[in-house]
Parts: C-alpha cells; structure tokens; sequence
C-alpha cells in the first residue's frame, strides 16, 4: 500500500507480504500488553522495522512471553502509573511568591516513614515543617537527621514545652474538656491539640502563610492542580475565606501481604463531599462491610487555615479563632489521604495500645472512635490466625468485581501520584 501524490492506491498483497503484516499487528500487540517498567527492555519499535527484524522478533516471542508473565506478577504485587511512561516524578519548585505553607504533626513513627512523609510534602509545595516528636521519633539520631533537613524543626516534649502546656488557655475552655484527663486516644487528642497551639506561635514568628495539621499516615492530596501543587490550591481560596477543608479519602489495601502502604496501596473509598448523594446512600452497606461506619476512622477531613491573629486549633481537625468566626470552605477537588489499617501489623498492634483492658466498657473509655474499639477487642481477644481472618474479612478487598463496581460508580478512586513521587 503506498501514498502517490493526492491519490492512494491499494495493491494486491503477496503471500510473504501478509505474513509480515500479520507478524508486524502481532509485534505491535506484544509492546501494549508488555509494557510496564520490567519488560522496557524488550519493547518492540516497530517503526520502520526490517523484514529480518521482524523474523528476529518472531523468534524472539518466548523469551517475551516469559519477561511478560514475570512483570504481570510483579504489577500485581505493585500497580504501575498508566500514562507515565515510567518516568520519574520531577517535583515543583514553591511559586515564586506564593504561599508559605506549613505542617504541624505529633508522631512517634519511625525516620524513615517521617522522611517519605516529608519528601512527598515538600514535592507539592510544603517548605516548613513543625515535628513533635514522641517515641522512636524522639531518639538523638532520628532528631539529628530530622533537624539536618531544611525547613524541618522538631520539638521534644521535654520540661520547657510541657510547662508550656500547662500553661496553655485550652484547659480552661470548653471545646476540648469532654477529651481531659481520659487515656490513650483521647489524651493524644489533647496533646496534638496543645501542640498545634505552640505550632501556631511558630508559624507566626516564621511568615507563614497556610498551616495545616497532617499525621506522618496522611498526605495531602491537590488535585485540581495543573502541576499538583498545594501552593495553587491555596491560591484560588477567596482572601475573606479563612479555612479551607480538604476531604479525607480513606486507603483500602487489596493484599493481606501490604507492607509500604504509600508505594503499594492505590485505592481509595473517597469522601460524601465527593461523590454522587444517592449512590453513597445505595451502596453504604457493601462499602462499610460490617464496620460500625462508612469510614473504618475520621470522616471529616483535615483543614488547612490562614495564619491571622486569634487562630487557635479546634481538635485536630479543624481550626477556629478567638477573634472571629471563621470563613470556612471545603474543596471540591483536593483532598487528604488517609492510610490506615492497610497491614495486619496495624491491626495486631492494638494489642499493645495503652494501657486498656479488653472489653467494652474500658474500649469506650479508651478509644474516641467505634472501629478502634472494636479493632482494639478483635485484637486482644483473638490468636493471630483468627485475627488475620478478620482482617481479610473486613480490611482487604480482594473481590475485583466488587472493586471495579465501586470505581465506575465513582465510590472508589485509583490514585498513583504517591507512589510516582
């Protein structure tokens, strides 16, 4: 077949001629099916191919069956970003003046996590970061490392910021007291709460802009961004707005086996706000699975507010002030993901938190919300083999059908940006 001037002629193909046609459609087949990061290598380019490569390529195909039987396994195991190209993700520089945006986080996870945590951050715009530290996060070496990271200030809870406590106002005001002086969840709530108001001292001394209060299980979410950067987020909330509310997307792990849940885990129950009202209220029983709620955590988002005077935190989720009420706004776009309970490490460590006995009465006085209570009995009460049965039942969702009935009524959503960058 070929082009002559503005008229196209259609020859007779020969019999060798329709082989190679049929070996060339076959090739080009190979290369879509094939493609992932593993089998790059042995890419077909059929562009202006050879009747002899074609013939190698064809004697070839077992050695490219087998590189594709081998990356399908490993896709399996770890999805692969469609459209990417396998390139790795080049991260935006902050806008030349836009928003200084910074994150306040009590954690006691270890560096590493706190590193990957900070990367993703600082990859879509965050510059300042406020580290309490508790636990493993508040050995010398990983508050070495931390504070040898620009823009990162850890602080330990030693004598000056517990004294800074308990001077704090908070203990004097009501909207925090129903969470005073009870054990392991609600005290973390108070102690996350009492250090986002020295944070926001710091983000006032430091010209900060935007402050937002992510644990080192989140991160943040700006779609609706053209270069998936926060900063832009920002930038188109109206100047008389002061808070900005970004949904939260819970994490649902498809493996029992998951062990890096930011690189491993690409789906996602998406919040109320962001999906059709009468499909969520139609589908509320086979997205909750027997779990207490719709979300197995929080359903209420995490907030990012202006740094103005009077800013003060509202629990760990939201912001208020002592000067005003707050204009407050809920992307439509951005959101914040949340992983949790993605590993049956997750799970069985409920054992071991705080100091509770296992049965209901002393769950309620120790856990704020109801799957943690019940995930705190399940855990303690049950062998490991029992547990991990649970948590197929309940946590992992390995039913592809049921999955992509979710996604294409948009309940479920298929995000990678994390796992890019």
């Amino acid at each position: 077949m070929g082009l002559h001037g503005s008229r196209t002629q259609v020859r007779r193909l020969s019999a060798p001629a329709a082989v190679l046609c049929a070996l060339a459609l076959w090739a080009v087949l190979l290369q879509f099916s094939s493609r992932s990061e593993s089998s790059a290598s042995v890419e077909l380019v059929m562009s202006g191919a050879s009747e002899r490569d074609l013939v190698l390529q064809h004697e070839k195909r077992p050695k490219l069956e087998a590189n594709l039987v081998a990356a399908q396994q490993r896709q399996t195991r770890q999805p692969r970003p469609l459209g990417l190209g396998g390139q790795p993700w080049k991260a935006q520089q902050p806008l030349p003046g836009g928003a200084r945006i910074a994150f306040i986080v009590t954690t006691s996870d270890s560096l590493q996590q706190i590193r990957v945590w900070i990367s993703y951050h600082r990859a879509i715009g965050v510059t300042t970061f406020y580290i309490f530290a508790e636990g493993q996060a508040a050995r010398a070496d990983s508050v070495a490392a931390l504070r040898a990271l620009p823009g990162v200030t850890v602080v330990l809870r030693d004598a000056e910021l517990k004294q800074r406590h308990e001077a704090s106002r908070i203990w004097k005001e009501s909207w925090l007291s129903a969470f005073f002086h009870k054990p392991c969840n609600h005290e973390l709530f108070v102690l996350q709460s009492l250090n986002m108001e020295v944070g926001i001292g710091m983000a006032q001394r430091d010209g900060v802009d935007w402050l937002l209060h992510v644990d080192t299980d989140e991160l943040i979410y700006p779609s609706g961004s053209p270069d998936f950067s926060l900063q832009e987020v920002l930038a188109k909330v109206p100047p008389d707005v002061d808070t900005l509310v970004f949904p939260n997307y819970e994490s649902l792990p498809e493996r029992e086996d998951v062990a890096d849940p930011f690189t491993e885990v690409t789906l996602f129950k998406k919040n109320y706000a962001h999906v059709l009202s009468d499909l969520y209220f139609k589908s509320y029983g086979i997205v909750a699975r027997g779990n207490p709620n719709y979300f197995i955590t929080y359903g209420n988002g995490k907030s990012a507010a202006r740094v103005q005077q009077g800013l003060r935190p509202n629990g760990a989720h939201r912001w208020h002030s002592y000067l005003k009420t707050p204009k407050e706004w809920s992307s439509d776009q951005a959101a914040v993901l949340h992983y949790t309970y993605n590993r049956f490490s997750d799970l069985k460590a409920r054992r071991d938190r705080c100091d509770c006995a296992p049965t209901e009465e002393d769950a309620k006085r120790c856990f704020i919300l109801p799957f943690d209570r019940m995930a705190f009995l399940e855990a303690s009460l049950r062998s490991d083999s029992e547990l991990l049965d649970w948590f197929r039942q309940r946590l992992v969702w390995s039913d592809s059908a049921v999955v992509n009935d979710l996604l294409k009524k948009g309940l479920f959503m298929r995000i990678y940006e994390p796992q890019v960058i």
